[in-house]
């Protein structure tokens, strides 16, 4: 339990911190500037917090019912804060598709939230080494090394996270059709369902640049490999809700589409 305190203290500093820095970048930035720096912090933010609630999962310092609790209570905290951050690639790709976000404009976006990703890997690895719990002792000792986080063949891991971006795309494009109230706790819901019906074979990440963050690093697969489940699975997985809820249903029943959404956590965060 103390490692579980410790953990808990420090993804919360995460977030102070993150919640900060959008303040901060709000109050001195211009708007030409604000999108992409808040798009880089929120990134951060969720690289970061997941890196160590993985930590948590893998060395088995959690029970599941636990580690699922986190989950929820951690997209919650996602996406009351994150505003208008997406922090996924193919949700910027989307909003070029729609004609929202210049080529240029998603170019710099998806950029900045590798960089993030990429800072949010060796912060948390520096935190670590300073040794604040058992469970970061242990792992500074392996050599902050993680193993392979597919543990079923690479098809499976694919349809995996094709699966879990297709639902979360789903629910976002349906949200605004529950009240206002209960959307954030809908989104909280499935993420969560999710990571409990496929997390055990890749994770049920759905999210390119969370997945080079946390799961490109480990051992196992090559990077090929992690493209082919982590990037092209969840691309084919949005691409494919878009098209059935937006094109052929439809076109099926001689309805008009259902409006233009986007699938990320900010534009939930705007309609409450």
């Amino acid at each position: 339990m103390a490692d579980l305190g410790v953990s808990i203290a420090l993804i919360a500093c995460i977030v102070l911190f993150s919640e900060a820095a959008r303040r901060a970048t709000k109050r001195l930035c211009s708007d030409d500037y604000r999108i992409y720096l808040v798009e880089a912090v929120s990134t951060f933010q969720l690289c970061a917090c997941t890196h160590e609630l993985k930590l948590l999962a893998v060395m088995d310092r959690v029970e599941s019912h636990i580690g699922l609790t986190l989950t929820y209570i951690m997209t919650i905290v996602h996406v009351s804060t994150f505003h208008e951050a997406s922090c996924n690639p193919a949700t910027v790709l989307e909003h070029v598709r729609r004609g929202t976000t210049s080529a240029k404009g998603a170019a710099v976006l998806i950029s900045g939230q590798f960089v993030a990703a990429i800072i949010a890997q060796f912060s948390v690895a520096s935190v670590r080494s300073l040794g604040l719990s058992d469970l970061h002792s242990r792992h500074e000792k392996l050599g902050y090394r993680c193993f392979d986080p597919i543990s079923g063949t690479l098809l499976q891991a694919t349809g995996v996270e094709l699966a879990c971006a297709f639902c979360m795309q789903a629910t976002v494009m349906h949200i605004h059709k529950l009240d206002a109230k209960l959307r954030i706790h809908a989104v909280a819901a499935v993420v969560t369902s999710l990571v409990y019906a496929g997390g055990y074979i890749s994770g049920a990440v759905s999210n390119a640049v969370l997945a080079f963050s946390i799961q490109f690093p480990c051992s196992g697969h090559t990077y090929p490999e992690y493209c082919f489940v982590y990037w092209l699975g969840p691309v084919l997985g949005m691409s494919s809700c878009i098209l059935l809820f937006e094109k052929i249903i439809p076109f099926l029943s001689g309805k008009s589409t259902i409006g233009k959404t986007t699938g990320n956590f900010s534009v939930t965060k705007k309609t409450q």
